[in-house]
C-alpha cells in the first residue's frame, strides 16, 4: 500500500513539473513585445481634407514626415536614446515651414510668433517644458536642456530664454519664424472676428488650411526606455499670453517606462482639463486597458464629451504603436523594428 502511495506521489510530481513550463508561458504571455524599438511622429490634426490638398502639397508633407522619423529611426536602430531619437526628430519638423512649430508657427493676434515645448524621460520620469519663446529656434532643445541641466520643469517668457541663451542654444530673430502662408490665416481670422461670424474665430474649421499644427514624437529604444516630446505655435489670433497644452506635462506629453509615452495634437484648453496624455498612461496603468483602448477611451469619448477634438500619437513599453484622432485628418508617420514606414494624413 505505501509502495503505491509512493508512485503515485511520484507521478503527480512529475506531472506538474511538466505543466509548470506551459504554466509560465501562459502567464507572460500579455507581455509579449511588439517591437523591440518603435518611433510614431505627428505633425498635426485638425481639418485636413484631401479635397483642399494639392498632390504636391501631400507630396511635401510626406517626404517631410519621411525624413523626420528616418532621423529618429536611424538613431534608435543604432542603439541610441529616446530621447535623442525624440529631441532630433522634432527638430527636423521645427526647421520646416510646413508645420506649425518653429520656423513656420502660426502668428498670435499682435502678428508676433511665441513657441512652447516639452520632453519627458520615461525612465525617470523627468521633464521639462518651455511655454511663450519668442526667439529660441528650436524650443525642443530648450525643453531638454530644462530638463537635463536645471532644477525645475517648465520656464516661461524671457526668463526662459535667458536660460536658452545661458545654455548656448541658437536664438533668432522673430522674422526667421514667420512665412507668408500663417499670417495670410491671421489676416483670415481677424476678418471673420471683424464680421463677427463666429464668437472664437480662431476655432473656426471652415478656413480652408485650419488646423490645430503641433509637432510631436515619441519612442522606445533597445534598452526599453520611453519619450515623448512636443513642439508648437500655439493656435491662430491667440491672446494674452495664452498657453496651451504643449508645455504642461500630462496634457500634451507624458512618458512612463511602466506604461506608455503621448504626444498630443488638439483643442489645448480640452487636453489640458481631461489630462490627456498622463490618462492614457493611467488607464492602463489602474485598470489595465491596452494602449488602443486607453487611447480611444479618452481621444474618442471624453475630449469629445467635454467639446474637444483633436488626436495622439503613443507607443507603449511592448512596443506597440498607436495613432489616434477624431478630427478629419492628422499629419502622422510610424517605424517599427523592421523598418516598415507608414505615413497618413486623412482619416482612413
Amino acid at each position: 500500500m505505501k509502495k503505491l502511495l509512493l508512485i503515485s506521489c511520484l507521478f503527480t510530481l512529475l506531472l506538474t513539473c511538466k505543466n509548470t513550463p506551459d504554466t509560465v508561458e501562459k502567464s507572460t504571455a500579455t507581455e509579449t513585445t511588439v517591437n523591440d524599438f518603435a518611433i510614431v511622429i505627428h505633425g498635426g490634426a485638425g481639418t485636413i481634407l484631401k479635397k483642399n490638398m494639392s498632390d504636391e502639397k501631400e507630396a511635401q508633407y510626406k517626404a517631410k514626415l519621411e525624413e523626420a522619423i528616418k532621423v529618429g529611426y536611424d538613431i534608435l536602430k543604432q542603439g541610441g536614446s529616446s530621447l535623442d531619437a525624440v529631441e532630433k526628430t522634432i527638430n527636423v519638423l521645427e526647421d520646416s515651414p510646413l508645420f506649425n512649430a518653429g520656423k513656420g508657427a502660426v502668428f498670435t493676434n499682435e502678428e508676433t510668433i511665441e513657441l512652447d515645448a516639452s520632453i519627458m524621460d520615461g525612465k525617470s520620469l523627468n521633464a521639462g517644458a518651455s511655454a511663450g519663446t519668442k526667439t529660441v529656434k528650436n524650443p525642443i532643445n530648450l525643453a531638454r536642456k530644462i530638463m537635463e541641466v536645471s532644477p525645475h520643469v517648465m520656464m516661461a517668457g524671457h526668463g526662459a530664454e535667458t536660460y536658452a541663451k545661458e545654455q548656448g542654444l541658437e536664438l533668432v530673430n522673430q522674422d526667421y519664424f514667420k512665412t507668408e502662408n500663417r499670417l495670410n490665416s491671421l489676416k483670415r481670422v481677424k476678418e471673420r472676428e471683424a464680421n463677427k461670424e463666429k464668437t472664437i474665430a480662431f476655432y473656426d474649421d471652415t478656413i480652408k488650411d485650419s488646423k490645430f499644427g503641433t509637432v510631436g514624437c515619441v519612442a522606445l529604444d533597445k534598452s526599453g526606455n520611453l519619450a515623448a516630446g512636443t513642439s508648437t505655435g500655439g493656435m491662430t489670433n491667440k491672446r494674452f499670453g495664452r498657453v496651451g497644452d504643449v508645455p504642461i506635462i500630462g496634457a500634451g506629453t507624458y512618458a512612463n517606462n511602466a506604461t506608455c509615452a503621448v504626444s498630443g495634437t488638439g483643442w489645448g484648453e480640452f487636453f489640458i482639463r481631461a489630462t490627456v496624455a498622463h490618462d492614457i498612461s493611467a488607464l492602463m496603468e489602474y485598470k489595465g486597458l491596452s494602449l488602443q483602448e486607453a487611447a480611444n477611451e479618452v481621444i474618442q469619448k471624453k475630449v469629445p464629451n467635454l467639446g474637444g477634438n483633436g488626436g495622439i500619437i503613443a507607443v507603449d513599453k511592448n512596443g506597440d504603436m498607436v495613432m489616434d484622432f477624431n478630427t478629419a485628418g492628422m499629419y502622422r508617420a510610424s517605424m517599427n523594428d523592421k523598418g516598415e514606414l507608414y505615413i497618413g494624413i486623412y482619416k482612413e
